[in-house]
């Protein structure tokens, strides 16, 4: 621009001058233009890699149950507490999953036939969307507790709150839908199955209740799914409290399930930590156990954050190692880290089927898959 402007004040004429004031308009019209650009370069710059680049991260917890014998407790020290010291990991990630073990209700009529029936306060769901969680799987054996009315109430009070949902609905082809995401072009969906009892909790063509764990429904499902998504998951109630052994169903389900086109398989159920396996370009985590749990239970005591990394063909899973033992943390999900962490992880690499390979990168805990 110097030549231009020397030109102009070089030649005084009315023509020069016009000329000048033209540039100079023009070389103002650049300018703004870049001053509009420094706020957008700013908050790029500031976005994490997670939204900067093409990874997509997706995390998985255990059981959410807020309700029981110590829901009032729980509701004095008010129902975000349990997730106060791992909100800012459940928070880092385009996608986090529960499972969300109980009807967030006040009504409904309760299934006397079983020992353990569960509701929340529906007011619990503002806590879950403020700690980080975007979407529920309600495939599980508690949905159901309070009947259709309370599956309605908590499907409205879910959706009011911004959280996903699968697993469950107001038949069975309401049940077995994804929920699906659109994260930076690429589509993510989650699916969510049982196959713990009362089989009454169970969908059907016109009743209300939880997507059951069918060879023929998955495979159809999954198939579908991977058509309009690039990623799938697949979250599953199954399995037998209390013990690591796993069903010989377990398995040979999962593996269906990879076989089939899912990339993640995702386990609830036993309230312990299950085995975690690697298959094809898959991987399973047979039981992530409890995570916020209104328990006071001796043997669950540890759980894992799962954040699963998708990133073009390189997939990994980070294992984050947390304390869920009751005497220990209360109520209160808290990460491990050092020695404690490291024990874990060797725990958890020695869960049947015992075949876990896991890479350690300063206080990270990796699995390739």
């Amino acid at each position: 621009m110097i030549l231009p402007f020397k030109f102009c004040w070089n030649d005084r004429s009315r023509s020069g001058f016009a000329a000048c004031r033209e540039l100079w308009l023009y070389f103002q019209l650049q300018v703004d233009r870049w001053y509009l650009c420094i706020p957008v370069l700013l908050i790029l710059v500031a976005l994490p890699l997670t939204v900067n680049g093409t990874e997509i991260v997706i995390q998985a917890v255990g059981d959410v149950m807020l309700g029981g014998r110590w829901e009032q407790q729980v509701a004095r020290d008010g129902y975000f507490h349990p997730f106060e010291r791992i909100a800012p990991e459940l928070r880092k990630a385009d996608v986090t999953l529960v499972n969300l073990e109980a009807p967030l209700t006040v009504r409904g009529k309760e299934f006397t036939s079983k020992k353990y029936r569960f509701r929340v306060r529906p007011s619990a769901a503002t806590a879950l969307k403020k700690a980080g969680i975007t979407t529920v799987t309600l495939a599980n054996n508690h949905s159901m507790d309070y009947g259709a009315e309370g599956l309605r109430d908590t499907l409205l009070q879910l959706d009011k709150s911004g959280i996903g949902h699968v697993g469950a609905g107001e038949n069975l082809a309401a049940a077995r839908k994804p929920v699906v995401y659109d994260i930076r072009g690429a589509k993510v969906a989650i699916l969510g199955y049982s196959l713990t009892l009362p089989q009454e909790f169970w969908a059907g063509e016109k009743r209300a209740g939880t997507a059951p764990l069918l060879e023929k429904l998955v495979r159809e499902d999954i198939a579908a799914a991977r058509k309009q998504a690039a990623i799938v998951i697949v979250t599953t109630h199954w399995g037998q409290e209390g013990t690591t052994r796993l069903r010989e169903y377990q398995p040979r389900l999962a593996r269906l399930m990879i076989d089939t086109g899912a990339d993640a398989v995702i386990g609830h159920h036993p309230h312990i930590l299950q085995g975690v396996e690697t298959y094809k370009r898959g991987i399973i985590f047979y039981s992530l156990g409890n995570f916020a749990f209104a328990h006071k239970s001796r043997i669950a005591d540890r759980t894992l954050l799962v954040r699963l990394r998708f990133n073009g063909d390189k997939r990994s899973a980070e294992l984050l190692p947390i304390n869920i033992l009751h005497k220990d943390v209360g109520f209160k999900a808290t990460p491990l880290t050092g020695k404690r962490a490291d024990e874990l992880i060797e725990r958890v690499k020695k869960l049947p089927p015992a075949r876990l390979t896991v890479r350690k990168e300063a206080e990270h805990w990796l699995v390739d898959f």
